[in-house]
């Protein structure tokens, strides 16, 4: 194929999500067939962001500022703390327009296997936040796994002396979903969680 240049650009693509070996080579292929419009402009955009982002010390959430545009926004509900695992469900919350509210990132979940603990999550600032501001309600926002839940059982005990409202993103059937093809735990999460229609 190419030089050095060219298979290391490949390697680093190919470590993105999502990407292949194979993706990763059309990437490569597009960008170096333009490399002033394409390649240049990604390269400094990588260079900036690399230098200007980083984690937000109240929420976790990655920004340019500090805090973030979403912990410094006035308009939002710095009653409610939305709880999330990582950056990347922050981020599909706000893409969705569903919570007006702020939100903490802990940074993974409570996990046996592989070893996480309370003390490596992020959680002194949430607690920090809740017992120093005006939070009425957490939202946990967590994975329908057994580390989510176990992450939301442990957030409960220990926020629950704190008198705030802690409630849980509703799980079961999703927009569009047939009952058929979900899975017993979908199912019966679903079936607990019903309402009066």
């Amino acid at each position: 194929m190419g030089g050095p240049e060219i298979e290391r650009l490949i390697g680093l693509l190919a470590k993105l999500p999502g990407l292949g070996p194979r993706s990763a080579r059309r990437a490569a292929l597009r960008l170096l067939q333009h490399p002033e419009s394409r390649m240049l402009p990604l390269a400094t955009a990588l260079t900036e962001a690399a230098r200007a982002v980083k984690p937000c010390r109240l929420c976790g959430n990655l920004d340019s500022r500090d805090p973030c545009s979403i912990c410094d926004d006035p308009h939002r509900d710095h009653a409610t703390i939305c709880v999330v695992e990582g950056v990347g469900d922050l981020w599909a919350l706000e893409r969705a327009h569903v919570h007006r509210g702020i939100y903490h990132v802990l940074g993974g979940t409570l996990s046996a296997l592989a070893g996480t603990r309370p003390e490596d999550l992020n959680l002194a600032p949430l607690l920090g936040r809740i017992e120093g501001d005006e939070v009425r309600e957490v939202i946990l926002a967590l994975g329908a796994t057994v580390d989510g839940a176990t992450t939301a059982h442990w957030l409960t005990e220990r926020l629950r002396p704190t008198g705030v409202t802690i409630t849980r993103v509703a799980q079961g059937v999703p927009i569009g979903g047939a009952l058929d093809v979900l899975d017993d735990g979908t199912l019966a999460a679903a079936l607990r969680a019903r309402r009066p229609f």
